[in-house]
C-alpha cells in the first residue's frame, strides 16, 4: 500500500496537471458574462481576460460552480450565457406564455422552418398543404426567431428562411441538432405512432453558408415590412 506521503505527491502532481482557474479570474469571467446583454463566444471572452488564462477551462469550472444554483451557465450556439436553471423554468411559464403565444399555424410554420431550412414560403405551404397568410410569417419575423437567409435560384427568386440564435436561446438549444428526432416526437405524442412507411424527420443543419441553390440577399431584403396587424388565420389552416 502506498504511504500517506506518496498519496500526497500523487495528488500534487494531478493538481499541477489540472490547474484550476484563480478566483479573481473567475470573478472577471463571471462579471463579463453577467454584464453582457447577449451570449458571448470564447474568443470574445478571451480578449477581455488577462493573458495566459485558459478560457475553456475557466468556463468549464464556472459552469460546474453554477450547476447547483438557481442560475446556470449554459452554451447556446457555441456562445456562453447565464440562464435560469431548467428545473425552475416553471417560474417563467406564465410570462413566456403571455408574451410568446403563437397560433397553431405559426407554430407549424416555425417547426417546418427549423427542420427544413433553408425553405421558402411556397415550400412551407406545400409541406403544410394550405396557404399561409402573410401575418403568420410577420409574427415569426417579429419574434426574431426566423430570418431571411437568401434567395432561391428559381423563377421569381423567392426568399429562403432559417432560424436564428434567438430561436436556439428561446428553446434552450445548444444547436439545431438538439431538436427532437422522429422517435422522440413519437414518444411525446406530437406525432402519430402509425406513420406512413418511409416517413422521416429531416436532420436540420446549423451551417449558415448559402447553399448552391441560394443567392445572397439583395439590398432591402432585411428591411421586410411587417403587416400593421396580424391577419386572422382561415379555417383551412386548422384554426
Amino acid at each position: 500500500m502506498a504511504s500517506l506521503a506518496e498519496k500526497r505527491m500523487v495528488d500534487a502532481e494531478q493538481a499541477d496537471n489540472n490547474p484550476r482557474t484563480r478566483p479573481e479570474e473567475l470573478r472577471l469571467l463571471e462579471a463579463l458574462l453577467f454584464a453582457s446583454t447577449e451570449p458571448l463566444d470564447q474568443a470574445t471572452l478571451a480578449k477581455r481576460m488577462p493573458d495566459g488564462v485558459d478560457i475553456k477551462a475557466a468556463l468549464t469550472q464556472l459552469q460546474e460552480d453554477y450547476a447547483p444554483r438557481g442560475v446556470n451557465l449554459v452554451r447556446i450556439a457555441n456562445k456562453w450565457t447565464f440562464r435560469t436553471a431548467g428545473d425552475l423554468s416553471w417560474l417563467m411559464t406564465r410570462e413566456s406564455t403571455e408574451t410568446r403565444r403563437l397560433s397553431r399555424a405559426a407554430t407549424e410554420m416555425l417547426a417546418i422552418i427549423a427542420y427544413h431550412q433553408p425553405v421558402t414560403r411556397a415550400e412551407i405551404e406545400e409541406i403544410r398543404g394550405v396557404v399561409t397568410s402573410k401575418g403568420t410569417l410577420d409574427v415569426l419575423l417579429e419574434t426574431g426567431w426566423i430570418r431571411p437567409r437568401g434567395r432561391r435560384k428559381t423563377p421569381g427568386r423567392p426568399l429562403t428562411f432559417g432560424t436564428t440564435e434567438a430561436f436556439l436561446s428561446q428553446f434552450s438549444l445548444e444547436a439545431l441538432s438538439d431538436l427532437p428526432g422522429l422517435e422522440e416526437l413519437k414518444g411525446t405524442g406530437l406525432l402519430d405512432t402509425r406513420l406512413p412507411t418511409g416517413f422521416t424527420v429531416p436532420t436540420p443543419s446549423d451551417d449558415p453558408t448559402l447553399r448552391e441553390d441560394e443567392d445572397p440577399l439583395e439590398a432591402g431584403d432585411l428591411e421586410l415590412v411587417l403587416a400593421p396587424r396580424v391577419e386572422p388565420e382561415t379555417g383551412s389552416e386548422g384554426e
